[in-house]
């Protein structure tokens, strides 16, 4: 990696240019390829060994699962017209549902648009808006507020649940799930079209799109994991803690799709709650746990962490907000092994 950086003036009224060049050795981006293929590029490698867990143990996906998933979806959304340049709103919390209709949806040239399921319906209308979505898919829990956003919305939309129940009038899950691979269309993605749509969180003013394309995706990707220093980067043998929710960029970038492409098994959890989070550590014995600096107070101060083995953990990375020397401090006290990152 390097920055060039180009000066005019000067005695002689030349201009100058400096060359900072990263300590780490150069990486190849092969940001050609569109996002489904990159994350899968080596999938052979480790094609059998688990790559979603749900945390309670229900649900299990290995790669070849995950990949085979990801044609069926596209084939059963192309069936339901929704095609390159469409988007889809995922309504969704942190389940292996979120990733398989994620990669569907990528596969099919559309874009997903992450949304927080505890929005109000007015902050779920602005984002419908916003972004034009021409689906929603949630659970069922969720339906009855999108019936009051549909009111507010001109253009009509789609809505599709995951539940295990049908809800009536709308689509289900199993429509795109239990589709013809064999009928997966081939389509001609360009690295410049559109895979993600997350809003930002609207610190600084209103909730903005932020268009991420499958190079920009492919590119963020690289630079996090393709290299070959095992201490800072995932590697196959690991074990990803997901308990951030994925409809945030750090969690479906850094987390989701960094360990997708190096074959890192990944233990999702639905939500944050400290004793769950030490038991999915403990039980699946979780390598790297990216949190936010809230969870690691949490890890650091309550005394239920000493009942648990946190002993698998060689990795934390933290996000979002700085972490502090005294938290991070008190975090090492209780996880000494651990190398402590800041993303």
């Amino acid at each position: 990696m390097m920055i060039c950086n180009s000066t005019g003036g000067g005695d002689d009224g030349g201009g100058g240019e400096y060359i900072f060049r990263s300590k780490l050795p150069d990486i190849v981006i092969p940001n050609h390829l569109p996002l489904t293929s990159y994350c899968f590029e080596h999938m052979e490698q480790f094609s059998e060994k688990p790559c979603l867990v749900q945390s309670d143990g229900e649900k299990m996906y290995t790669y070849r699962d995950v990949e085979l998933y990801s044609r069926r979806i596209c084939a059963g959304f192309s069936k339901l017209h929704i095609s390159k340049g469409d988007v889809v709103m995922l309504l969704l919390p942190n389940c292996v549902e979120f990733v398989l209709l994620f990669l569907g949806l990528a596969r099919a040239g559309a874009a997903s648009t992450t949304c927080n399921p505890f929005y109000t319906s007015q902050e779920i209308t602005k984002q419908v808006i916003g972004s034009k979505a021409k689906m929603i898919i949630t659970q069922a829990a969720y339906v009855e507020k999108l019936a009051e956003v549909a009111h507010s919305v001109l253009h009509s939309f789609q809505v599709m649940t995951i539940d295990d129940e049908i809800v009536a009038g709308h689509l289900h899950i199993s429509s795109v799930m239990h589709a013809n691979e064999c009928e997966c269309p081939h389509v001609d993605i360009h690295p410049d079209d559109l895979v993600a749509l997350p809003y930002s969180s609207g610190t600084t003013g209103l909730p903005k799109g932020v268009m991420l394309t499958h190079k920009s995706l492919v590119t963020s990707i690289a630079q996090q994991v393709d290299g070959d220093n095992p201490n800072i980067h995932m590697t196959p043998n690991d074990v990803i803690l997901c308990v951030l929710p994925m409809f945030h960029i750090y969690s479906l970038n850094t987390v989701l799709l960094c360990s997708l492409r190096v074959g890192a098994t990944i233990a999702v959890m639905t939500k944050f709650e400290i004793s769950g989070l030490l038991d999915t550590v403990q039980r699946y014995k979780v390598t790297i746990a990216p949190l936010v600096p809230p969870i690691v107070l949490a890890l650091a101060k309550n005394p239920i962490v000493e009942k648990y083995d946190l002993s698998s953990i060689r990795m934390l990375m933290s996000g979002a907000a700085p972490l502090g020397k005294d938290l991070e401090a008190a975090f090492h006290s209780r996880v000494p092994q651990a190398i402590i990152g800041q993303v």
